[in-house]
């Protein structure tokens, strides 16, 4: 209840969330047919980089203020949509993204517990008859809004891993999920600090018995620090068709521009559970 994502807007972190979902919407959106999208911790939907919050921790400059001029291809639809929302003033999180690139037939259910956070994004899609604001727990609602009546859709988990036990709700959900709306595509973001808890997640993500599951990860620096952000993935369930190929090429396009050279960093597509 205390995380205000407003200190962490546009870092690193969410240009490997944001341009990744990105990826697997368009993909999705291949077919005609409607879609629905749950965002389960969904902010405030649009953030100021001038901010106070913003520029105490000046994390964005780091992260989407590298990559406005990059000229990388694997990233012009992500930093296209971004500079469109008002970057470098503004910062879109996965709400404002997400609504950009809904179609006419597709839909926005998102969730957001935090009082004034939800206040905000309720007001910034009051009147949209595509957009429905919750102010729900994010893992309660895997249970109360799966599955969805168009039958296709992407749930968008990224909790702030401020509370123990993240890792183990998070393989949980996707467990409860898979088994309520199989047809799901489920994207799932986690810190890397260290490795320890990160292989014992996707240890428990293979445990679950859920099939086709990838997992996205890049680091800035070797993960044996725990008290620092060193890297981040985004496990995706049943991924579209070439998310192995051109998710691949994100992030090594994300490590050109965003990399600092430090010893051990890296990134990689990793498959977690097979078809």
């Amino acid at each position: 209840m205390n995380y205000r994502h407003a200190f962490h807007a546009g870092n690193f972190a969410d240009c490997l969330k944001h341009a990744l979902l990105v990826w697997l919407l368009r993909a999705m959106q291949r077919k005609a047919t409607p879609l629905r999208v749950l965002d389960t911790h969904a902010g405030i939907g649009l953030y100021d980089l001038s901010a106070p919050e913003a520029e105490r921790t000046g994390e964005w400059q780091g992260g989407i203020g590298r990559l406005l001029d990059a000229p990388e291809p694997a990233l012009a639809d992500y930093v296209g949509l971004v500079r469109a929302a008002g970057a470098p003033a503004l910062y879109p999180g996965s709400p404002a993204l997400t609504r950009t690139l809904l179609r006419p037939q597709d839909h926005l259910l998102a969730c957001e517990l935090h009082p004034e956070d939800h206040a905000l994004l309720r007001a910034r899609f009051r009147g949209d008859a595509q957009v429905a604001v919750h102010p729900r727990n994010g893992w309660e609602a895997l249970k109360g809004l799966t599955p969805f009546p168009e039958k296709r859709g992407l749930v968008l988990v990224d909790p702030p891993f401020e509370q123990e036990g993240e890792f183990e709700r998070m393989a949980a959900g996707v467990a409860l999920v898979s088994g309520r709306f199989r047809a799901a595509v489920q994207a799932c973001w986690y810190p890397i600090k260290h490795r320890a808890p990160v292989r014992a997640f996707h240890t428990a993500l293979r445990e679950t018995g859920v099939r086709d599951i990838q997992a996205a990860e890049l680091w800035l620096r070797e993960p044996t620090d725990p008290t620092r952000l060193n890297g981040c993935g985004l496990v995706v369930v049943n991924a579209p068709w070439k998310f192995e190929a051109e998710g691949g090429e994100i992030l090594a396009a994300l490590l050109r521009q965003l990399g600092n050279r430090e010893a051990g960093e890296g990134c990689a597509m990793l498959r977690i559970a097979d078809e």
